[in-house]
């Protein structure tokens, strides 16, 4: 199998801990817009009623409307039940790297927000380091674009910044900038998070340490269930 199709099983498999009446964050990605799908579907088939939903991007906020899930805001409900996001990587801790798509600040809100956060992702997202296969997204105030540039590359990172398909730099929902940060295989994921954490003009890095409850993997062989109270499979 692809692995869209395995996202989309993993998808499926997320939306089975919605229940109705519930508030549900929505994060972004490609992942999550099966997710979406799925939730859509079970609206309209009155498996889930009264559901409304927090999106962490104008672009998962459009497709949840197309898709007529009902949204409301992080000011009328600012403690979701659940919250539905994929990664980008994730260590045998459940700490994830986040922010490929750009939304990493809205997200870890939603993240720390919520009861509960589902974590979508396929087997090749797994890794025995965080770093080991994706750099490391820092959302930047534009006023301090260079000097945060000059104090990631003094902790020893290759930065990049990120850029459109047309050759322009990314803007966030905010209007912030997107680095990305090659610091090769994170030692001390929880130390580096609080370093980049203390740095002005750093508005928000994609280290999500200790904020998994359940990270759902996507294989060949299924979906398999880790969750965060053992780090176990179920």
């Amino acid at each position: 199998m692809n692995s869209d199709t395995h996202k989309q099983q993993a998808a499926q498999r997320a939306v089975n801990f919605i229940r109705s009446g519930m508030i549900v964050g929505l994060g972004s990605g490609s992942t999550v817009k099966f997710a979406l799908e799925e939730i859509a579907v079970r609206i309209r088939s009155r498996r889930l009623e009264n559901i409304l939903g927090v999106p962490s991007s104008s672009v998962t906020d459009r497709m949840a409307r197309d898709l007529q899930i009902p949204l409301t805001s992080l000011d009328a409900h600012p403690q979701p039940d659940i919250n539905i996001d994929g990664a980008d990587e994730a260590d045998p801790a459940l700490n994830l790297i986040k922010g490929g798509g750009g939304a990493l600040l809205r997200e870890k809100v939603l993240a720390q927000a919520s009861r509960r956060n589902v974590i979508i992702v396929d087997a090749g997202k797994l890794s025995s380091r965080l770093g080991d296969r994706w750099p490391l997204p820092l959302e930047v105030l534009p006023f301090a674009l260079k000097s945060v540039e000059q104090f990631l590359i003094s902790q020893g990172a290759r930065v990049a910044i990120r850029r459109t398909a047309h050759g322009r730099r990314l803007r966030t929902d905010q209007g912030s900038f997107i680095f990305d940060a090659h610091f090769g295989p994170i030692e001390d994921p929880v130390t580096l998070a609080a370093v980049l954490s203390a740095r002005a003009g750093i508005l928000e890095h994609g280290l999500f340490i200790g904020l998994t409850d359940d990270l759902l993997v996507a294989e060949d062989a299924g979906v398999r269930h880790l969750a965060r109270s053992s780090a176990r499979q179920r």
